[in-house]
């Protein structure tokens, strides 16, 4: 008889032969080895700084030339051809580089320097200037990623290819949850924005147990999708269903170890738990006007970034450990003076009271806020210059902003050429990115590591330096 046959001819797995023969020793064996494979690489591997990230993620490519980078000389030899000692042999997309000129624009924004170190902000974002001294400003991020989809791709889970864990997942992976009644993971994206789509991989957990995927919460009367009882169905009788699903799922456990069965069942019991902690979460009702008034005017209206920046802040103190905000929109291949305003409107604000809500409450300390996007945008025109020009993408160099977990407070770091197109010193690239964001939540991004298919993998894949200078 082969491991494929049974005793009466009916066919079984190799897996089902182990549990059911030898004495369970081979099921033993079995769930052995699929509970090692599953369990976390990592607990915390030193001193934490952080607890938890709010990632604000502006997709779409904000210019940093008109948000954090004044760059004079642009505006001084406005309309003139880039140089090619500045451009070099650089590729440029397909929507410019067939352009038989490529002139230069300046911001027609103004700038001013704020924090103990002079960054330089636009006027476009007035409240965040005003929390400067809170911010560590990096001039020098880059990115290999000339395009929306593998830009926000690599951002988001280290790779430019769908398919690997998210940041959110792998933290959630390495550190667990805080809080038994929401999600370790959760993801806010602003209602009603357009630009390129976002879809769900930005924060699935690719091959790491499903559990650890981040949940969306939907600007609705339900903002987790199915978590409402149907009409007809109580709380006892949906506890009592529970029950008994987990009684079956526990035989077909001991029959076939397998840890995606384990994972149905923590679903199941996460969002029997979420019923009523997820309302209570989402719910501002409680808040008084004097922190409604730190996120501006649209704070009350479901789904806005203002709204969105609040249930931030209501998450990371209920114990969430990655909380993952989306405002699309930001690319501006024409168009730009008259619509980056309105994007820098609709963020300014909230971003700002964010940090000032965070810290007012003391939660600034060990939550490590982040702001930026995907790539920048390029010194020189899309097209024609026209008064309302745009400007095409720009991965060589742009600007985020890091706060609070351990990072230096009011710091500028790195620095790019007079024409806002190469990084010259201290150039922070994606995985030195990831691997220092980790570090300040207790991670080595080496030992953090899920085996997937005969190789270990990690969010900074093989590459990486956590970047000390930051570190307050």
């Amino acid at each position: 008889m082969t491991t494929n046959e049974s005793a009466n001819g009916s066919s079984v797995s190799r897996r089902t032969f182990l549990n059911r023969f030898g004495n369970g020793l081979g099921g033993v064996a079995l769930a052995n080895l699929l509970m090692k494979e599953q369990a976390p690489a990592a607990e915390f591997h030193h001193p934490a700084k952080a607890k938890r990230i709010i990632y604000l993620f502006m997709s779409g490519g904000p210019s940093h030339l008109d948000l954090f980078d004044y760059k004079p000389v642009l505006n001084q030899r406005h309309g003139e051809q880039i140089p090619d000692s500045v451009r070099g042999m650089q590729r440029l997309t397909g929507m410019s580089g067939n352009q038989s000129s490529i002139p230069l624009v300046g911001s027609p924004f103004k700038f001013a320097q704020y924090g103990p170190q002079g960054a330089w902000v636009s006027e476009l974002l007035p409240h965040t200037a005003s929390v400067a001294g809170d911010l560590c400003f990096v001039n020098s991020m880059s990115t290999e990623s000339i395009n929306h989809g593998p830009g926000v791709t690599f951002f988001q889970t280290g790779s430019q290819i769908a398919g690997r864990p998210s940041m959110g997942a792998w933290l959630s992976y390495g550190l667990g949850s805080m809080n038994d009644n929401l999600p370790a993971f959760t993801v806010l994206i602003t209602k009603g924005k357009g630009g390129q789509p976002l879809g769900a991989h930005l924060w699935g957990s690719g091959f790491l147990p499903s559990k650890h995927q981040g949940v969306q919460l939907r600007a609705s009367a339900d903002p987790v999708l199915y978590l409402s009882n149907p009409a007809g169905v109580t709380s006892e009788s949906r506890r009592l269903l529970l029950d008994r699903l987990k009684e079956l799922h526990q035989h077909q456990l001991e029959g076939a170890p397998d840890v995606e069965i384990s994972n149905r069942m923590d679903h199941y019991e996460m969002a029997f738990r979420m019923q009523s902690s997820i309302p209570e979460a989402t719910g501002i009702g409680s808040e008084p006007q004097h922190v409604l008034d730190l996120y501006g005017p649209d704070v009350k209206t479901p789904g806005t970034f203002a709204a969105n920046c609040l249930q931030a802040r209501r998450l990371a103190e209920r114990g969430v450990r990655f909380i993952q905000l989306y405002h699309q929109d930001w690319d501006h291949h024409g168009g730009l003076p008259g619509a980056i305003p309105r994007l820098a409107k609709e963020t300014d604000q909230p971003a700002a009271g964010l940090i000032k809500d965070l810290k007012q409450r003391g939660l600034l300390d060990d939550t490590l806020v982040v702001w930026g996007g995907e790539f920048g945008r390029t010194a020189y025109c899309q097209g024609k210059i026209a008064k309302n020009f745009g400007r095409d993408h720009h991965p060589r160099c742009f600007t985020a902003w890091i706060a609070g977990g351990g990072i230096k407070a009011g710091f500028k770091y790195g620095l790019n050429d007079d024409f806002g197109y190469n990084v010259v010193a201290d150039g922070l690239h994606i995985h030195d990115f990831h691997a220092t964001l980790l570090h300040l939540m207790g991670i080595d991004h080496e030992r953090l590591t899920y085996k997937f298919q005969g190789r270990r993998y990690r969010l900074t894949d093989i590459h990486g330096h956590v970047v000390n200078p930051l570190l307050a």
